[in-house]
């Protein structure tokens, strides 16, 4: 059967997130299935990437939207008000906003199913509209959004705001029709906090298979634009937030080259602690063994991968890392990489040490440093390693497989029956 899906975002590209990735993954792979999505972002995208349509549009034309690398995206206009400036107001704006854009557009669109992702905010202007409209909503949790404020140290955690974040998403946790998230970990909590496990389905992070393949490492014009021709390189790829814990490994990095003098570490992306891990290399001394790409365009991060002999995730042990899988691992495994990660259960959830990759204790710099230099010492362990963690990926963490599972759940919200009385309902 094929589904009319409107989803609403918080985000999307041109930002660069595992957020906006994974929704590109999604659109891409519902496409394939035959069915058509519309999407939908809040005005909490304009304030990373302004949308670069006009204001007149985004207020009269419900056709109209923004396209971004061959995808449309209707943006919201955000209010300007002197309440909208406000504390828990400003929140509200953007349900207020959200909701009026998400009529629009679903009067346009007559969606089966309203897709709300994360955070409650984007489902609370869902659940409105979809009151009004007749129309099931979903609610796709990724993360749990108070926690990853706490950990990035923007709301303090069992403050009013991390309460009320939580306590919003309870609030839609028991109206929708139906709960995704990402992994275990998130459904494990959502149980606990009273959603019935019957009404969660998780459709876990995956990887294109196509996009990232077993490629062969170091040589070649990159390796030489940036000096690492020679070179044993070990290194990051992806955002640089603080519960990534590249403090730690930078931290680490003296012990490793101890051991091994010819090693170099990449890190591949930007983020909010760019400064800051720019200025501990240069306070250590290990500016001429530390090489920083800056952020790097998607389609190009495949070349990146391949001058890596080891792919480093050396994530903190918080709530937000101990809860929710990350998807850039993902990426490394379907490409045959070593990895080693930290033990927190994001990824023990993905990762089998001596398996598919190593696992070293969360925040400890010397077990980092051990378990990098052991392995590069143990050449005789890689190729099956490798081998395992593309089977792993190709077994498990396709997109495939991964977004077929939505079938089910549209099925059980909108059977075909249901969707032609849906469309009545929404036509002008």
């Amino acid at each position: 059967m094929s589904w009319r899906i409107l989803h609403i975002l918080d985000h999307s590209l041109p930002l660069h997130s595992g957020y906006a990735f994974r929704t590109i993954a999604i659109l891409r792979q519902q496409r394939r299935l035959g069915w058509h999505t519309a999407q939908l972002t809040s005005a909490r995208h304009a304030a990373g990437a302004p949308a670069r349509e006009s204001e007149d549009s985004l207020r009269t034309d419900t056709a109209g939207g923004e396209q971004v690398a061959g995808w449309q995206f209707f943006r919201t206009r955000p209010l300007h008000s002197w309440w909208t400036r406000l504390p828990v107001l400003r929140q509200l704006a953007v349900v207020v906003g959200l909701a009026r854009r998400l009529r629009q557009v679903a009067l346009h669109e007559r969606p089966d199913i309203l897709h709300a992702h994360s955070p409650s905010l984007n489902a609370l202007a869902a659940l409105h509209v979809g009151r009004a409209l007749g129309i099931p909503v979903l609610y796709e949790i990724r993360a749990l959004w108070e926690d990853a404020a706490a950990d990035q140290g923007s709301s303090p955690a069992g403050g009013l705001r991390y309460r009320l974040t939580r306590a919003l998403d309870d609030y839609v946790l028991r109206r929708v029709q139906a709960v995704t998230t990402i992994c275990e970990g998130l459904r494990t909590e959502l149980v606990a906090r009273g959603v019935a496990p019957e009404r969660i389905t998780v459709i876990p992070n995956a990887v294109d298979l196509e996009q990232f393949r077993p490629a062969s490492a170091g040589a070649g014009l990159l390796a030489h634009q940036l000096g690492l021709t020679g070179r044993l390189v070990i290194g990051f790829i992806g955002s640089f937030y603080p519960y990534e814990g590249l403090i730690l490994l930078i931290r680490a990095l003296p012990q490793m080259l101890a051991a091994i003098p010819s090693l170099h570490l990449l890190l591949v992306g930007g983020g909010p602690q760019d400064t800051t891990l720019r200025q501990l290399t240069n306070d250590l001394g290990l500016a001429g063994r530390i090489t920083f790409t800056g952020p790097i365009e998607h389609e190009k991060i495949g070349a990146y991968y391949g001058l890596l002999e080891v792919l480093v995730y050396p994530r903190l042990s918080l709530r937000v890392t101990e809860l929710v899988t990350p998807l850039k691992p993902l990426e490394a495994m379907a490409q045959g990489k070593l990895i080693v990660a930290s033990d927190v259960g994001g990824h023990r959830e993905m990762i089998e040490h001596g398996k598919t990759g190593m696992l070293f204790r969360a925040g400890d710099a010397n077990a980092l440093a051990s378990e990098v230099v052991r392995l590069l010492g143990q050449r005789s362990s890689w190729p099956a390693l490798r081998l395992h963690a593309r089977a792993y990926a190709e077994r498990e963490r396709s997109w495939t497989g991964s977004i077929a599972r939505y079938r089910e759940v549209y099925q059980q919200l909108a059977p075909k029956q249901q969707a032609h009385k849906v469309t009545r309902q929404v036509s002008p």
